[in-house]
């Protein structure tokens, strides 16, 4: 997935949320930073399939106070704006049934890195959600070796994310619910 920044100037100087929600609904991928337009093309099929099997998955042990969805953005403020690739949310957010989450509602979110975006994924988008008060985060990598997980816990006085884990055969974790499922899993049939 390679983000670009879009050609079009806003129209107000700035990007804002505002604008987004003013713009087709033409399948691309538009998330803002502070105030600049990122658009990405679609994500690859390993991609989808990493985020398609990691949705079923947590879904299963998912505790009934959360639900689990992908690709939803979730608004920030008004110059910022990311759609995690799977994310777990209140229910009672999720109740309300929209076509985009708050940050306080997002108990999880997971980015699943692809080469183009890798500082995004690793660097950015986690000292932004931490910053959001988004109180855990995964990031998925891709290797030669197979996938690994990464897992994260916020730091609320510091607003960082640090390191819980490093799962390459079973993710086994206690957070934000009991989590035990294999990386095996998750991995695509052609990598």
């Amino acid at each position: 997935m390679t983000a670009a920044l879009h050609d079009d100037p806003p129209p107000s100087g700035e990007w804002t949320t505002d604008d987004l929600d003013a713009l087709p609904d033409d399948g691309r991928r538009r998330e803002l930073l502070d105030g600049v337009l990122l658009v990405s093309p679609s994500p690859t099929a390993a991609h989808q399939t990493i985020a398609g099997r990691l949705m079923v998955a947590l879904e299963e042990e998912c505790p009934d106070e959360y639900q689990v969805t992908q690709g939803v953005e979730v608004r920030i403020n008004r110059t910022r704006s990311f759609i995690p690739d799977v994310m777990v949310i209140t229910t009672p957010a999720a109740q309300r049934r929209p076509a985009r989450y708050e940050a306080h509602e997002v108990v999880l979110a997971v980015e699943i890195v692809s080469p183009s975006t890798r500082s995004i994924d690793r660097v950015l988008k986690p000292a932004l959600y931490a910053q959001a008060g988004i109180p855990h985060y995964w990031r998925i990598e891709t290797g030669p070796d197979g996938l690994t997980v990464h897992t994260h816990t916020i730091d609320p006085v510091n607003e960082v994310y640090t390191e819980t884990g490093r799962w390459t055969k079973f993710v086994d974790t206690g957070e934000p619910f009991p989590v035990n499922l294999s990386v095996a899993r998750l991995t695509p049939r052609y990598l």
